[in-house]
C-alpha cells in the first residue's frame, strides 16, 4: 500500500461508512501489512501540573472558569516524576507522557524544571512524551535536546467544529505548534475527541487534516469524550463503541503507519469491543487508573485483558531509537524570553459562556 498525502474527506468519509466487517477487514489487512498486531504500546500519562488552565475548552475539567471537582496542584518536583516513571515502568509501560495545565510554555523556572524531567525520565531508557500547550521553535529544539521522543498537541476536532469547542484559541495555532516540533528530531502525537457534538463529517475532517500532514504523525490517539459534571459537554451522552471501532478502523485506513492509540473512555469500553478496537488496528493504549483527571481502566486489568488477548506490551523505542540526553549545563539552546501572540479568536460559544456563569453563582 502507497502512503498516501492527498486523502479527500469524501474518501474518507467513504471508508468510514463502509459495512462493518468489509471495514474491520481492511484495516486489519493494512494493520498487519505494517505493525506486529500482537504488539501494543502502552503509555502512562503523568499529570505534572493540574487544573488552573485559563482556556475555555469545552470538554476540559482542568479550565480553571468551570465548576469542577478537580483539585489543583503546582508542578510536581522531578524526585515526584521519576518516582511515578519507576512505577510506570515495572507495570510495563515503555513511554511516560507528562501534562501540564499551560496554555502554552513559557521561558523561566518551570520549564527548567519540565527540561530536567524530561532528562531523567529518558535516562531511565523510556519514552519521554510531553503535552504542555504551544510551543515555539526554540522551546521544541530544547525538549528535543533533553531527551524527549515525541510531544503530544491534538486538533481535538475538525477545524469547522474546533470553534464549536474553543474560542481561546484558533486551529491554526495547533498546527503551528506541531510545525515547530517538526523542526527538530522529536516525534509528532496528534488526535482528537469523539462524541462532543460533533458530525461524522466533522470526524473525517479531523483524520482528513491528520493525513494530509507530511510526515503524518508517528502517534494519533483516539479519544471518546469523558463528559465531567460542569463542564460544558457535561451532557453529551457515551460514544457508542461502534463509532469508537469506526474511527479506529479508519485512522489506521489512511494513516497506515501511525501508531493509532486507544486512548480515553476506555472504561465505558468492554474487553470484547477493545479488542474489536485492536483488531482494527489500535496498538497503543494508556495505562493506570487515571487519565490526568478522568477515570481509566486499572493496569492490572489491562494486563489481564493482554494476556486473554495474546497481546504482548512493546518495549521502548522500537519504532524510533531513543534520542540522547544534553545536560543543561552543556546545552546548545537558551532561553530566549520569547513572548509569541499566539491567537485568541473573539468568538463567543454559549454553552461555555453558560457554565463559567454557573461557577461563578455559585461560588
Amino acid at each position: 500500500m502507497q502512503l498516501r498525502h492527498d486523502w479527500t474527506k469524501e474518501e474518507i468519509l467513504e471508508i468510514y461508512n463502509k459495512p462493518m466487517m468489509d471495514l474491520l477487514y481492511e484495516a486489519a489487512t493494512i494493520h498487519r501489512e505494517f505493525h506486529d498486531p500482537n504488539k501494543v504500546q502502552v503509555s502512562t500519562l503523568l499529570s505534572i501540573k493540574t487544573g488552573g488552565c485559563p482556556e475555555d475548552c469545552g470538554y476540559c475539567p482542568q479550565a480553571a472558569r468551570y465548576h469542577t471537582d478537580i483539585e489543583g496542584n503546582d508542578l510536581m518536583s522531578v524526585n515526584q516524576v521519576k518516582a511515578q516513571a519507576l512505577r510506570a515502568k515495572a507495570s510495563g509501560s515503555s513511554r511516560v507522557c507528562m501534562g501540564a495545565a499551560w496554555r502554552n510554555v513559557k521561558d523561566g523556572p518551570e520549564f527548567d524544571q519540565v527540561l530536567e524531567m524530561v532528562r531523567t525520565i529518558n535516562k531511565l531508557d523510556m519514552e519521554v512524551c510531553c503535552t504542555l500547550g504551544m510551543i515555539t521553535e526554540n522551546q521544541a529544539l530544547r525538549l528535543a535536546e533533553a531527551g524527549l521522543y515525541a510531544y503530544n498537541h491534538n486538533l481535538d476536532s475538525s477545524e469547522e467544529y474546533y470553534k464549536e469547542i474553543i474560542s481561546t484559541r484558533d486551529f491554526k495555532d495547533r498546527l503551528a505548534t506541531i510545525d515547530n516540533v517538526r523542526k527538530t528530531n522529536v516525534t509528532v502525537c496528534s488526535g482528537g475527541i469523539i462524541g462532543m457534538g460533533e458530525s461524522v463529517d466533522d470526524r473525517a475532517g479531523m483524520l482528513l487534516a491528520l493525513a494530509r500532514l507530511n510526515p503524518q504523525p508517528e502517534s494519533v490517539p483516539i479519544n471518546a469524550l469523558v463528559a465531567v459534571e460542569g463542564t460544558p459537554l457535561e451532557d453529551q451522552k457515551t460514544v457508542e463503541i461502534w463509532e469508537m471501532i469506526r474511527m479506529v478502523a479508519t485512522t489506521r485506513i489512511v494513516m497506515p503507519l501511525t501508531q493509532v492509540r486507544l486512548s480515553a473512555g476506555r472504561t465505558e469500553m468492554s474487553r470484547e469491543g477493545q479488542a474489536l478496537c485492536f483488531f482494527a488496528g489500535a496498538n497503543s493504549i494508556f495505562a493506570g487508573d487515571k487519565l490526568l483527571t478522568t477515570p481509566n481502566p486499572d493496569v492490572n486489568e489491562d494486563m489481564k485483558m493482554f494476556d486473554a488477548l495474546g497481546l504482548i506490551p512493546m518495549k521502548p523505542f522500537a519504532k524510533k531509537s531513543q534520542p540522547k540526553t544534553v545536560e543543561a549545563s552543556d546545552s546548545e539552546y537558551v532561553a530566549l524570553g520569547e513572548k509569541p501572540k499566539w491567537t485568541r479568536p473573539e468568538h463567543k460559544i454559549e454553552r461555555n459562556i453558560e457554565a463559567a456563569s454557573k461557577r461563578k453563582s455559585e461560588a
